[in-house]
C-alpha cells in the first residue's frame, strides 16, 4: 500500500505544478502559439486536469478505500499519453509535449502497479 500511496502522492504533486502554469493563457500562448482560439475549452481541460490532480491525492490518502477511482486515474492517463503519442508519430505535436505524454503513460503503468498491488492487500 505505500507504494500505491507514494505512486499516487507523486503524480498528484507533479500534475499541479505543470497544470497550474496553464491558468497563464498569455505565457502559454507565447510558448506554443497560436493563441487559444476557445478558451472555454482550454479552460474547461485545465480545470478537469487540476481536478484529476486532487483525485490523486485523495487515493493517496487512502489507496484501498479509494482503489476503484484507480481505474478511472488509469484511463485518464492512457487517454492524454496514447493521444499524444499517435499525435507524435503523425508529426502534429512537438518532442516537448511527446515528453509530458510519455510522463503520463509513465504514471499511468505505475497506477495499473498499484491498483494490482492494492488488490492483493484487500484480498489479505
Amino acid at each position: 500500500m505505500k507504494f500505491a500511496k507514494w505512486v499516487f502522492l507523486l503524480a498528484g504533486v507533479y500534475g499541479i505544478l505543470v497544470t497550474l502554469p496553464l491558468y497563464n493563457e498569455a505565457q502559454t500562448a507565447q510558448m506554443f502559439p497560436p493563441a487559444v482560439n476557445h478558451p472555454e475549452y482550454y479552460y474547461g481541460f485545465a480545470g478537469v486536469v487540476l481536478a484529476w490532480q486532487v483525485a490523486f491525492l485523495l487515493i493517496a490518502r487512502n489507496p484501498l478505500q479509494h482503489r476503484s477511482l484507480m481505474v478511472a486515474a488509469i484511463l485518464e492517463k492512457a487517454s492524454y499519453g496514447i493521444a499524444v503519442l499517435v499525435l507524435f508519430l503523425q508529426v502534429r505535436v512537438t518532442t516537448s509535449t511527446l515528453t509530458f505524454g510519455l510522463i503520463d503513460l509513465m504514471l499511468g503503468i505505475l497506477f495499473v502497479i498499484a491498483y494490482l498491488l492494492t488488490g492483493r492487500e484487500a484480498a489479505k
